[in-house]
């Protein structure tokens, strides 16, 4: 595990994150803290414990209305939906490999 100070309100935070993860959790902290700073600016949620529960309710509605309702991909995660078109790739990558030797 790495450790990472970072800023959120004016705010330190000392964090962990896992080798490689550094990079996903500094953008996580920069939108947070873009989210918390912009209902903070407002002027109309007081109290640092409000702002992080409106950003949080904020951001889980984002994530939601990104997620399809049904089809292949309902109740996938981002990462398993990575995973599928991954592998699909792979699938036509393989299908694709006999057509390159035509041309």
């Amino acid at each position: 595990m790495i450790q990472l100070n970072v800023t959120i309100m004016g705010h330190s935070y000392t964090l962990a994150c896992k080798e490689g993860e550094e990079a996903t959790l500094q953008q996580a902290v920069a939108y947070l803290d873009e989210k918390m700073c912009v209902i903070r600016d407002s002027g109309k949620i007081k109290g640092n414990d409000r702002i992080a529960v409106m950003a949080a309710l904020g951001i889980a509605a984002e994530l939601l209305s990104t997620q399809p309702g049904d089809g292949p991909f309902a109740g996938l995660t981002v990462a398993e939906w990575k995973q599928s078109i991954a592998a699909m790739h792979t699938v036509l990558d393989e299908a694709l490999a006999p057509q390159e030797n035509l041309f």
